[in-house]
């Protein structure tokens, strides 16, 4: 029996690990990075142990430090989670050499599935080789690893090179591996995958199927259980596949077979050796804790014959600390406040827990079930639309829309959703009375005995920037109470503003943390009453989109180069992906801020380009 468990992982899905332990009575050991050291994950953890640095190639990614973690921890166990050396064969080889159990599977099992390549071949799926014009489009793909990470579709042969070493360099940041393939690439599938899990004495369990087709940038957004309006016969073909596939590799554990889903066809992508992040999903249908069945599993207990049958329909949304209207650019600062009611939220983060630049921009899961897919979805949209989220610019008013769209609430989505709709997804739609909510707010706050005068004043003035656009409120002291841009005030207090709005009453809770405002779900930032001239920047300023690191310029790149529109001129690293900075406008390069291994916040200015007179 396992008795203490080290988790080789950090953020949500350690936590998660953690909260089933807990269950079974198994004590647990984290792992921090420097940038972790306050991570809920090495908080809520029996023991913790530090790996020196920040960056995964420094911490998460170094197999021999994690080892010598957990020995020096007394672990006799070590579940690896998802991402970073969750598909590594060496890293389960050393594991196992340490006289420690790994929950997951053999090691020769990740090494036949973990690299798509070999996955591909051992399927009967020959990669491409030399790309020609007519193979176009074409999906360059990180042969380790997952998350989107290491991907890009290629439409130009021209754009084949670039998009090689962009997946390359950031599949070597994320996974340690740098190895990359072709293939073709599907436009109009659906992206459906099955969950098995096997044990050591040759049962297989399929347990259903899910559907992950709403994804950015190749990774997932919104995913369910089960896919819906598949034919049984391709569902049958779907479970038989992902057997066979196990069965192949003397499979033992939970992984996951992926599938591409057009013209009625599946195709084969993958097989991930580990846990899926989508994993509740199938947890609530199926009634099962999978990584309790994963540890049970570890410590040579048998599956029953027969897998459990499913029940009612589960669906899960990921919230991200990312702005979806600025190229999904990834957002960090502090997260005052997290709660989604009503549904699971599995999560790595707490109130006051910081948001930084080294690790994914995921903040938490939300799953509702319930006893079909319409009520699902309705219940996950609720509860987000309801949910608390005072901090950094989330993707939750897409999630919302997502869900309520026309096209995926009767099971009409493929993978290229975000690409048709993202624009009316993201389209401003701010509350129009939060602003005068927020300024009767700020006002009874500083009023001097905690109330209004009981008299009239000047009218005051009050300015915020909303949705990118500034907006001006005015509102009234008088004898008779407030008046407030034609808007009836019942109540104004701090945190709690009550307006009568055309007959109807509305409640505004408003919470303020220095000049960021939140009025329920609406975020504001409070404007000076006089702008500052020095804020003025100069016409072609290139400002960071995020905070990250500067990991490359274009070569030879250099004050008065003439550059073009679009030109790329440097990229920029966060939360591990790479983000492309290009040229404004087409003009000369006055000036080059930034180099290579600087670290910007937002708004810092990276570099100008002049526009010809």
């Amino acid at each position: 029996m396992i008795s203490t468990l080290l988790v080789a992982n950090r953020g949500e899905i350690a936590c998660r690990i953690f909260r089933t332990c807990a269950e079974l009575g198994v004590r647990t050991v984290a792992v921090h990075s420097d940038a972790d050291e306050n991570a809920l994950h090495a908080r809520v953890a029996d023991s913790a142990v530090r790996l020196p640095g920040a960056t995964p190639a420094d911490t998460y990614l170094r197999g021999d430090l994690v080892v010598k973690a957990a020995v020096s921890a007394g672990a006799d166990a070590v579940h690896p989670g998802y991402g970073f050396l969750s598909e590594n064969a060496d890293f389960a080889r050393a594991v196992l050499d340490a006289g420690l159990v790994w929950i997951g599977p053999p090691p020769e099992a990740i090494e036949a599935m973990a690299s798509k390549t070999r996955a591909k071949e051992l399927m009967g799926i020959a990669p491409l080789g030399e790309v020609t014009e007519s193979d176009l489009p074409v999906l360059v793909k990180a042969a380790a690893g997952g998350g989107g990470r290491g991907m890009r579709v290629v439409r130009r042969l021209d754009e084949l090179a670039a998009a090689l070493e962009g997946a390359r360099a950031e599949a070597a940041s994320a996974f340690g591996d740098g190895e990359v393939f072709v293939e073709p690439y599907l436009e109009h599938g659906r992206h459906v995958e099955v969950q098995i899990l096997a044990d050591a004495h040759g049962t297989v369990w399929p347990l259903g199927t899910r559907d992950c087709s709403l994804q950015r940038r190749h990774q997932k957004v919104i995913e369910e259980a089960p896919a819906p309006g598949l034919p049984d016969e391709l569902t049958e073909e779907l479970y038989a596949q992902a057997v066979r596939a196990a069965r192949a590799v003397s499979y033992v554990g939970a992984g996951t077979v992926e599938f591409l889903v057009a013209d009625g066809r599946a195709h084969f992508l993958e097989m991930n050796t580990r846990l899926q992040v989508e994993h509740p999903v199938t947890e609530a249908v199926f009634g099962v804790d999978l990584v309790a069945e994963q540890i049970r599993v570890a410590e040579g207990h048998a599956l029953p014959a027969e897998a459990p049958s499913a029940r009612g329909h589960a669906v899960e949304a990921r919230l991200y600390a990312e702005d979806p209207a600025r190229d999904w650019a990834p957002q960090t600062g502090t997260l005052h406040r997290l709660a989604v009611p009503g549904v699971r939220l599995d999560t790595g983060y707490t109130d006051g827990d910081d948001i930084g630049v080294h690790y994914d921009a995921m903040l938490a899961k939300a799953v509702a079930h319930a006893p079909t897919r319409a009520e699902a979805l309705r219940g996950l949209a609720h509860a987000l639309e309801r949910a608390t989220l005072h901090g950094p610019t989330t993707n939750r008013d897409l999630l919302v829309r997502s869900l309520r769209h026309e096209e995926f609430t009767t099971a009409r989505m493929d993978t290229g959703f975000y690409d048709r709709h993202l624009s009316e997804l993201t389209a401003p739609a701010p509350d129009p009375h939060a602003p005068l909510a927020a300024a009767l707010a700020d006002a009874h706050g500083r009023s001097r005995f905690g109330g209004w005068r009981n008299l009239s004043s000047q009218p005051q003035t009050k300015r915020y920037l909303m949705a990118d656009e500034e907006h001006e409120v005015h509102y009234r002291h008088t004898r008779d109470g407030l008046t407030a841009d034609g808007v009836q005030v019942v109540r104004a207090d701090a945190g709690l503003v009550v307006l009568d709005v055309d007959g109807v009453r509305r409640r505004f809770e408003v919470s303020v943390y220095g000049d960021r405002v939140h009025v329920n779900g609406t975020a504001l930032t409070a404007l000076p009453r006089f702008p500052d001239p020095k804020a003025q920047l100069a016409p072609g300023s290139l400002l960071a989109p995020m905070p990250g690191t500067v990991v490359r310029i274009a070569e030879g790149l250099t004050e008065g180069d003439s550059v073009e529109s679009g030109q790329p001129l440097m990229w920029l690293e966060a939360m591990k992906m790479q983000h492309q900075i290009t040229a404004p406008v087409t003009g000369t390069l006055s000036e080059l801020r930034a180099a290579v291994g600087q670290q910007v916040e937002p708004g810092s200015l990276l570099a100008v380009v002049q526009a010809p007179l």
